[in-house]
Parts: structure tokens; sequence; C-alpha cells
């Protein structure tokens, strides 16, 4: 869980928004807000997945999707129902000729529908901003996720459905680590049911002596790591360590920590008080040149560049 959470979250400025649905037929909305990744609940009733390009996916009471953007598709209660709603970038509301709905369908804090009894309650969740972070997590995903109320036992979505309508002090935190923890738990079962589907980072990460070099890793990425002081902290003789590392992962320890480490640094300099400074240092780099020169070799710009883009 520690890795799929750090690559999925990075930078807590994600974006996430957070909605709960409640709809009477007929209902049908299309979704083009092109966000990288979207969550979907069943709270009860039933509601249908449409993408453009593959088959509709009819979902019920408990089961989950996860949506891999940005290309669009429809949430309706039914494949043949033609769209009335249409979301846009920024979670911008409109009928299909372009006519706002944000207020006429607003229900309460952070409730939205047609109706307050709707025969469907969903809950959904997106995460509006693409990171390098997230983008590992991304590219091994599919276009839909599904994971049926069959196939897990959590409390996380009634959980879920029941706080969201709360304004309490402190509930967006709430809220947030909420929705987090229900992508963790059903992006972690969905890897877990499709085999062969999960990445080699995902796999590696059960391995005795690989899994906690790479929670080392991901949790300390400013520590100068060696080869040598990662197999001794896991156990192991430097070569068996490398050896073990690169066929479980796909590539070289120190190759991996890199990646990561400018992961992690092209997030971070998307926080406004960010300086290339301060980023190299909580990334584990020794100068704002020696981050520049590792930076612009691994994406092509210089870490100014990337900040004004």
């Amino acid at each position: 869980m520690d890795a799929i959470a750090g690559l999925l979250d990075g930078p807590r400025a994600r974006g996430a928004f957070l909605l709960r649905l409640t709809m009477s037929p007929p209902w049908s909305m299309r979704i083009q807000d092109e966000a990288p990744l979207a969550i979907v609940a069943i709270v009860r009733g039933h509601a249908w997945v449409v993408p453009d390009d593959r088959p509709a996916v009819r979902l019920g009471a408990g089961d989950v999707i996860v949506i891999r953007g940005p290309e669009p598709y429809r949430v309706a209660d039914d494949p043949a129902t033609p769209t009335q709603i249409v979301i846009h970038p920024g979670q911008v509301c409109t009928t299909p000729s372009g006519e706002r709905l944000d207020l006429a369908m607003k229900l309460g804090s952070r409730a939205w529908g047609n109706s307050p009894d709707g025969a469907a309650e969903l809950v959904t969740g997106v995460y509006q901003l693409r990171t390098e972070v997230s983008r590992r997590l991304l590219t091994a995903l599919p276009a839909l996720a599904v994971v049926r109320a069959g196939d897990w036992d959590s409390p996380l979505v009634d959980l879920l459905a029941r706080e969201i309508g709360r304004d309490d002090p402190g509930q967006e935190i709430v809220l947030d680590r909420l929705l987090d923890l229900l992508v963790v738990a059903v992006v972690r079962t969905w890897f877990a049911r499709a085999e062969g589907a999960a990445p080699a980072w995902w796999r590696a990460n059960d391995d005795p002596v690989v899994g906690p070099a790479l929670r080392l890793v991901h949790h300390t990425p400013q520590h100068p790591w060696t080869v040598a002081e990662l197999a001794a902290a896991c156990g192991a003789s430097r070569a068996a360590f490398a050896r073990r590392f690169t066929d479980l992962v796909g590539e070289p320890p120190i190759a991996y920590l890199t990646g990561w480490r400018l992961a992690l640094a092209a997030d971070l300099l998307r926080e406004p008080d960010a300086s290339v400074g301060s980023v190299a240092r909580r990334v584990g780099y020794g100068s704002p040149f020696a981050l520049s020169t590792a930076f612009r070799r691994h994406f092509g710009v210089s870490p100014r560049e990337h900040r004004a883009r």
C-alpha cells in the first residue's frame, strides 16, 4: 500500500474533487473534463459507464470503477439515454446546448443531481491534475478497472457516502483521505484479481528483499542512497540485491531511484513557493545545478522551463 499511495498522491496539490450524485431516470451525463483519473462507486441503484470506443459497463450497488482519462465517456441510467448533461474541464456543468446547470442541480453540500431521492446514488471522485508521480500508476491501469461488490469486503464506499454530506471541522481532509483510501483499495483489489496486469514495481513491493528497498526509496528520496547501502538495509549482498532488484523491477536500483527523484521534483516544482534549490534538497540532489542537469537530461527542459509551462 505504501508504494501505490505514494504513486497516487505525490504532492498534495493533485486537485481532488468529490461529489455525491442522486439521479432519477432517465438521466445521462457526458464526462469530458479531461481528468486523468476518476472513480465512481454505486451506493444504491445502478448506472452504466459508456465509453466512446469500447463496450458499456453496467454497475450495481457496491460496484466501483476506476476510469483512466482523459478520453470522454458517459454515465447514464441506460446506454440508450441521450446526453442531457455535459461535464467540462473545471467541473463546469452545462446542457448539450451550453446552458449552465451548476446551481440548478445543486442539492446541498457536495450533493448534486436531478432528485434528492433518486433511484441511483453514486459517489464520484476526480483527480484533476496529472503529475509525474501519478503517471507511473496511470500507465499501469486499463481504461476501465471494475471491482464488483462480491470481489471484496470493504466498508469504504458506505463510509464515504455517509461522510460526504457532513460539514464538521476538518471534513475536507477526512474526505480527501477517504477518497485516496478508496482508490488504493480498489486498485489493489483489481491488480490482485487481474492476473499479470500489475506492473513490475507493484509485484516487487511484496518481495522480502526488494520491497523494503522500494519503501526506503519512496519515503526517503533525499537520502544519498547507494546500491551497497540499500542492499545492507535489506539484508542482502550488493551483487545479489542489484540482480534481484533489476530482475523484479525491470531497471537497476539507481536508475529507479533517479526516476523517482525526478518525478517528485517535477511535481514539487508546481508548488508556488518552491525554488530549484529547495526541491533539489528535498529529492536528494546536492545543488540546484545537479538537479537542473539531471532534470534536463530526463525531461528535455530545465526545471524553470518546466515550471513556467
